[in-house]
């Protein structure tokens, strides 16, 4: 690999729809086409209620995250921001936990890869598929980041068109019976079998987890920023549209599906998709299923690949990461960086070979971490927001919505969230390696003299 020492910057080569498709590629994975069963068993129809608040919060924290990335667009920026505006040891803290985040999720989207490839080669092992999606990806993301941002363009299309083709021909179902011989389904399904909330409201608590490992991926856009053309632009269009095609795209899918079947049958005759397009006639559905499930998990482990490289070099910049991880390659690309983070992956999808549990526990795993960045971005905008003068505050061109109401009620969601994992059996197990990974950061960074570091470098510039 051939390192450029002219080039000391990353390129900002990506397009408004590259990072519009790039933080939907990541948000729509395994989360909807799998994940989503297992909250519907919870919650029952009630889910749709789940995802539509939970997707309200995401807005506000997004809002939240364009505000400060339009004024400072940067590489790796809630990491940025949290350590201007949070202190030194929360930008290390979230900068490493958001590395260990997407490297855990990109663990499950590899190894699910194996899994979906039995479908045509079952005599093939699956960590032959998983180590070769994993040379793939890699290799796609030392690519000039306009070639990566085109070809994660075109992975996230495939599984958008997809959904949207069942969304509409699932409404021509219910409305009019195509399909079903005329006779339209209607969607008395959504409270027929025990109500709209079957399992009460400890089932849409219990389902919360899933729900927000779903929207996983949606603060991507940060990340994308000190590589995007015209920030203030791109950023903020990317940002108000994301949202809402998600919320379309998961609640629109779930409502489609819910109402043409029961909603406790879900999960018990296949995948909900794969009945949904033998419904209407289409025989192989379950291949073209099964290759559109390939493309998502392929895409958001691309899109991970991507962010835990960049976030590397945003903490090595910093000086929180050793040095050659902000070099760059001929194309703009952190090439040492994406090795190590690959390295990680392989060493992940080794630990899911021999143990089936450590691949159960990824979902609550990934989305304690998600939820420490979602709520670093709400606590990093707040301080953001009190250091400008109110003159500064009215000049802002991208402001959060009924701040700060807003941020605040997004905080105390994320905290319930973190809270119910920890009451429930299942998830627990997140509320122990999370906090364990952040006290293992927190001794590397007193071990290392970090805070040293920070200390004499503020000094230094207050003497400047």
């Amino acid at each position: 690999m051939q390192i450029s020492k002219n080039e000391q910057k990353l390129h900002r080569g990506l397009e408004e729809r590259h990072i519009s498709l790039m933080s939907l590629g990541a948000a729509i994975g395994v989360g909807l086409f799998l994940g989503s069963a297992s909250a519907i068993k919870l919650a029952g129809p009630a889910i749709l209620l789940a995802y539509a608040v939970s997707g309200a919060v995401m807005f506000f924290i997004m809002r939240a995250l364009g505000e400060m990335a339009v004024e400072n667009p940067v590489a790796g920026s809630f990491s940025r921001y949290a350590h201007n505006y949070l202190g030194p040891l929360a930008g290390y803290l979230t900068g490493w936990n958001y590395w260990f985040l997407w490297v855990v999720t990109c663990i499950a989207e590899i190894t699910a890869v194996g899994i979906y490839m039995q479908f045509w080669f079952p005599d093939t092992p699956r960590w032959v598929w998983a180590l070769a999606a994993l040379v793939l990806m890699t290799t796609i993301n030392f690519l000039a980041v306009k070639a990566y941002g085109e070809l994660e363009f075109w992975f996230a299309l495939i599984k958008i068109v997809t959904i949207v083709f069942m969304i509409v021909v699932g409404l021509g179902m219910i409305l009019f019976g195509i399909g079903n011989g005329g006779i339209a389904t209607g969607i008395s399904n959504l409270w027929k079998h025990g109500g709209f909330f079957p399992n009460g409201i400890t089932g849409v608590l219990m389902s919360l987890q899933m729900v927000m490992f779903a929207y996983l991926g949606i603060e991507m856009l940060g990340v994308t920023a000190g590589e995007v053309k015209n920030p203030e632009k791109s950023l903020t269009r990317a940002i108000n549209s994301v949202f809402w095609r998600i919320l379309i795209f998961y609640v629109g899918a779930l409502f489609v599906i819910m109402s043409i079947y029961p909603w406790n049958e879900i999960g018990q005759k296949g995948s909900p998709f794969v009945l949904t397009f033998e419904k209407i006639g289409i025989h192989t559905a379950a291949g073209i299923i099964n290759f559109v499930v390939l493309t998502a998990a392929l895409s958001s482990c691309n899109s991970g690949i991507f962010s835990t490289s960049r976030m590397l070099f945003n903490l090595a910049e910093q000086k929180e990461a050793p040095s050659s991880f902000a070099k760059l390659t001929k194309r703009g690309v952190p090439g040492i960086a994406l090795i190590v983070t690959a390295i990680a992956m392989l060493f992940g999808v080794y630990l899911n070979y021999v143990s089936e549990k450590v691949f159960q526990w990824v979902t609550s795993v990934a989305t304690f971490g998600a939820i420490w960045t979602w709520a670093i971005i709400l606590l990093a905008q707040l301080q953001f927001r009190k250091r400008l003068s109110p003159e500064k505050q009215r000049q802002l061109k991208y402001k959060v919505p009924f701040y700060p109401y807003s941020s605040y009620i997004s905080l105390a969601f994320l905290i319930g969230v973190a809270a119910l994992m920890g009451y429930f059996k299942d998830t627990r197990i997140a509320l122990i390696i999370g906090p364990a990974w952040l006290i293992l950061l927190v001794a590397v960074y007193y071990a290392k003299g970090l805070h040293k570091r920070h200390i004499e470098a503020a000094d230094k510039k207050q003497v400047g």
